[in-house]
């Protein structure tokens, strides 16, 4: 308890902005030049192991159907601009669906496979091959019509404090961002980045998981990923984001 108050006076005591900051800011831009040129190149950026790896599994046929995602599709790049438009509304179920929903959808309903399990290694690499097609192009999710209301609860989330520290998103990401916490510069909260490598996890991980670390370490309960309120949530992050040119896989501490 003694470190979770200290913890939480150090973030409160933080100065202002380290310098003025207009709009959204892409994380990658808050790496050093040597990470910025680790992202920038293909064959050094380790996420790129990733998109290999989904190329592959795109090809693969699964399930009693035998089929592939290629056999429906056609190639990965069919998918240009998907990425940059989710979560979405999914009329038929009534409910947010985010890359990893609309995987395990078709996995399961088209080729009658066993779904594959959220950050498992299938499917960060079948997310990051589908989300690098869109590499450079910007993000644009719908929140009116259906998406309305979740996109409502998704900003009440973001300004909720949680947890032992009691701390909500826009503690650290809005009133503190560009503030420097013990030796890092805290982010935007931008998402344009995933799937990305964390050089903290030592691989690639998804929106998600991103939501669930900072759910813990503000010593909150971490939200499941296929929940209405972890989609929420991540669709307000996206809103948020717009206009930002989509990076997977990129780079982030």
């Amino acid at each position: 308890m003694r470190r979770a108050l200290l913890l939480l006076w150090l973030l409160l005591a933080l100065p202002g902005h380290a310098e003025p900051r207009a709009g959204q800011i892409s994380g990658y831009h808050l790496l050093g030049e040597e990470l910025q040129a680790l992202q920038d190149d293909d064959f050094a950026n380790p996420g790129m192991l990733w998109v290999d790896r989904g190329q592959r599994a795109w090809d693969a046929a699964a399930g009693a159907s035998g089929t592939s995602c290629r056999d429906c599709h056609g190639g990965p790049e069919r998918m240009q601009g998907l990425a940059t438009q989710l979560p979405r509304w999914n009329s038929d179920q009534e409910r947010l669906e985010n890359l990893e929903g609309l995987i395990r959808n078709c996995r399961s309903a088209r080729q009658q496979a066993e779904p594959p399990a959220y950050e498992s290694d299938e499917m960060l690499a079948l997310t990051t091959v589908i989300a690098h097609q869109s590499r450079g192009l910007p993000l644009a999710v719908a929140v009116d019509g259906p998406a309305a209301d979740a996109f409502a609860a998704g900003r009440d989330a973001f300004a909720r404090r949680r947890g032992q520290l009691d701390l909500s998103c826009a503690d650290c990401h809005d009133r503190h961002a560009g503030a420097r916490l013990r030796g890092e510069t805290i982010s935007a909260g931008m998402i344009n980045g995933f799937p990305l490598y964390r050089l903290t996890w030592e691989g690639m991980g998804s929106r998600q998981r991103m939501i669930r670390w900072c759910n813990e370490a503000v010593r909150a309960e971490p939200l499941q990923p296929d929940t209405a309120k972890a989609l929420a949530l991540e669709l307000f992050l996206a809103w948020r984001s717009r206009g930002l040119e989509l990076e997977s896989p990129a780079i982030r501490r």
